[in-house]
């Protein structure tokens, strides 16, 4: 009688783990039914000019982190100061600025040394990199970042 009653016990234990283990494996193949699901919504919008001010203004000596988002006629430039030099960042938004204004005449260029528009742009560049933003959503972005960069001023 005991022999039966732990052969129960055996085999119910037995069903549990491949209950457990088939319903595990179910929600694998969604994930990956999701990913396959995702629809472009427009091509890439090009970076390169924001790129290009990423790796010039990451030169300067001052910068600790920069994160960059451009448009056809706009580039917004959020940069991290060394902690020494936080004390010249009006100096060092005014020269980095000038220097982009140089590279880059055609576009309208605004440089911040805010942490919350640093975050900001990172947020808008994931949307990019992701490819889930066209091009009137950027705009519109970037105009609701412009804003807050100027509240900031």
């Amino acid at each position: 009688m005991i022999s039966k009653i732990k052969n129960v016990k055996v085999g119910l234990l037995i069903l549990m783990v491949i209950g457990l283990c088939t319903g595990c494996n179910g929600n694998q193949d969604q994930d990956a039914n999701e990913d396959l699901n995702v629809s472009q919504v427009s091509k890439p919008i090009s970076q390169s000019v924001a790129n290009q001010a990423i790796e010039n203004v990451s030169m300067e000596e001052e910068i600790s982190d920069v994160m960059a988002v451009n448009s056809d006629k706009e580039l917004l430039v959020a940069i991290k100061v060394k902690q020494f030099d936080r004390f010249q960042l009006k100096k060092i938004e005014k020269n980095i600025k000038s220097d982009l204004e140089k590279r880059y005449p055609d576009y309208s260029i605004l440089v911040s040394a805010d942490l919350k528009m640093y975050f900001e742009l990172v947020k808008l560049d994931e949307k990019l990199q992701k490819n889930t933003l066209g091009m009137k959503n950027l705009e519109k972005d970037i105009k609701k970042i412009k804003s807050l960069m100027k509240e900031q001023s």
